[in-house]
């Protein structure tokens, strides 16, 4: 999968990339050198740190539906149970 990124985004991360290569190397990179050293980026390390974005996703998401039941549980059939409690007495239904 390749990593496309928008023309702004792309444009905003010359400047890093040219302040970078200049304070670690002692060198000048133009703005075709910084367009070109981030399509090598996304290129080569884009899907490894994508594929790494998307597995943490999945544990993150995989942990939260596994707690489903104890976010979403709901008592059932509880209606009777909530009037024993009180010390109402059980009546059977004689409309039937």
């Amino acid at each position: 999968m390749d990593i496309k990124l928008s023309p702004d985004t792309e444009k905003r991360l010359h400047g890093p990339i040219q302040r970078f290569v200049a304070e670690e190397y002692g060198e000048s990179l133009g703005e075709l050198g910084a367009s070109t050293f981030l399509r090598f980026c996304l290129k080569e390390l884009g899907p490894a740190i994508y594929n790494q974005a998307i597995s943490d996703a999945q544990a993150c998401l995989q942990e939260r539906v596994s707690d489903l039941e104890n976010i979403c549980f709901a008592e059932e059939a509880g209606y009777w149970d909530q009037g024993a409690r009180k010390g109402i007495p059980r009546k059977p239904d004689h409309r039937r």
